[in-house]
């Protein structure tokens, strides 16, 4: 009696806890427009993020919160009771994996954690999945989390980062390293909070570096860096997974750079660089040889060069009336200045991606919030798409590299970041067709997270005038 008491006692705790992770609160139910089932999104053009072309006239077939068929509409067979979904003139592309998607945000004038604003235009704008890429508050980064894994909150799933570590003096919220120990110390500590990944930062050292790799690697985690003391092939030779800002912080080409040692002015270098040249190509070799991709995060450098990006009043529409005023102030002292540096910059690095794809590599996206305010959660990944295609990749590619590229390097590709069967339900669903109207990338109606989806309008109607504040 009492063993049978006891398993029935753990079936009810499974079951039970299996229901729980099913259900929603009240404050998330409220922006879901279909739960999770049997749902057929029918007549859609597939862009499936594999890198395969676009198909037309396809049915996907969700049962509860994975895919269970893809193929042409008439041809995939429907369960009775099935909830059916025409959408003629729609595209549906997998979720977008932001990986440079921090859940705080700066202007010239204020910094702050945003764990309503940020995770909800997140999603709202069709990325299901980020990785924080460094954090300042990397408790409540957690805990954000942990709510929303358990339908507490509106949000992707989040792969939280440990706090920014650099070398010498930096910010208050950076871990400032001044040996190697200090480097174990800190990713040892974080690493049994509970962190996904660390984030180098630019005053780092190689012994320092590689110290925090180390360690990193002997807990099972990865580390990316934002660097400048250390070039891209050092830090390739020290075991890093991941690179980010591609050619915009890379000290590979500076001639006058002293190791250790972040140069002054190596931006100069930088625009003057032939992507053939056989340094860029080395500096190619070694991270493809070495398996390192890259995080592209074109659209929060774009506001550096005069009257770039294009306004768009939504963006306006979600700052709080002071963010939105430091906004424009800061937007219009750039055009006055008028710096040429970063026009010739923001080509380069266009030039850059792109070659280093070409080379075989493995390119990724994020938006990267901070800078001056102006590249929004969620809407500065959409941005990103655009600005592949001004690189001169196609949709279809551009479509890969922010969704199916960002999975391979969380690891978490056999699940997501792409439309297949067997792989769970992280879908975007787009009015218009983004190969013929790229611009039709903002037109986001639905989001699926997980077989859930998720109304973007009612979304992005909860954070206006929000951003910068909450």
């Amino acid at each position: 009696m009492r063993r049978t008491f006891i398993l029935f006692f753990l079936l009810a705790f499974t079951v039970n806890l299996v229901s729980a992770q099913e259900q929603f609160s009240a404050n998330v139910s409220q922006y879901i427009k279909y739960e999770r089932g049997t749902i057929a999104l029918e007549n859609v053009t597939v862009i499936d993020g594999t890198g395969s072309p676009a198909s037309h006239g396809q049915t996907i077939l969700i049962e509860n919160s994975r895919i269970s068929a893809v193929g042409p509409a008439g041809e995939v067979v429907i369960p009775e009771g099935a909830e059916r979904i025409d959408f003629t003139d729609h595209t549906v592309i997998p979720g977008l994996i932001g990986l440079h998607d921090h859940t705080f945000y700066t202007t010239s004038k204020r910094e702050i954690q945003l764990n309503f604003s940020a995770p909800m235009l997140y999603l709202a704008s069709g990325v299901t999945t980020i990785r924080t890429t460094g954090s300042i508050a990397p408790y409540a980064e957690l805990s954000l989390k942990r709510t929303i894994d358990r339908g507490a909150a509106v949000g992707p799933k989040i792969f939280a980062t440990g706090p920014y570590m650099t070398g010498g003096t930096g910010m208050g919220n950076e871990a400032q390293l001044k040996t190697a120990e200090d480097a174990r110390r800190v990713v040892k500590y974080w690493a049994e909070e509970g962190v996904s990944w660390f984030k180098a930062y630019t005053l780092i050292s190689r012994d320092e570096l590689g110290a925090a790799i180390d360690e990193a690697h002997k807990h099972g985690l990865k580390v990316t860096g934002h660097l400048c003391s250390v070039s891209f092939k050092e830090a390739v030779a020290l075991g890093i997974d991941n690179l980010e800002h591609g050619f915009f912080t890379n000290t590979d080409y500076d001639p006058d750079k002293q190791p250790d040692q972040c140069p002054e002015g190596f931006r100069t270098v930088l625009a003057e660089m032939d992507m053939s040249s056989p340094d860029v190509q080395e500096t190619f070799k070694a991270m493809i040889d070495a398996g390192v991709g890259m995080t592209s995060t074109l659209a929060v450098y774009e506001m550096f060069i005069p009257n770039r990006p294009p306004l768009e009043q939504r963006v306006l529409d979600a700052m709080s009336p002071e963010v939105r005023q430091e906004f424009l102030q800061t937007r219009a002292q750039i055009s006055e200045q008028n710096n040429q540096l970063w026009g010739k910059l923001f080509e380069k690095a266009l030039e850059f991606d792109y070659a280093f794809v070409q080379a075989g590599g493995t390119l990724a996206a994020g938006v990267d919030p901070t800078g001056y305010g102006g590249a929004l959660p969620g809407y500065g990944d959409q941005r990103n798409f655009e600005l592949l295609l001004e690189g001169g990749f196609t949709p279809v590619e551009a479509v890969q590299i922010i969704s199916a590229n960002g999975a391979k390097i969380l690891g978490i590709y056999d699940d997501t970041g792409s439309i297949e069967v067997g792989k769970l339900a992280d879908l975007v669903v787009i009015a218009g067709d983004i190969e013929v109207n790229p611009g039709s990338i903002r037109n986001v109606l639905y989001v699926f997270r997980e077989g859930t989806g998720f109304d973007s309008e009612l979304m992005i109607e909860a954070v206006q005038g929000l951003v910068g504040i909450q």
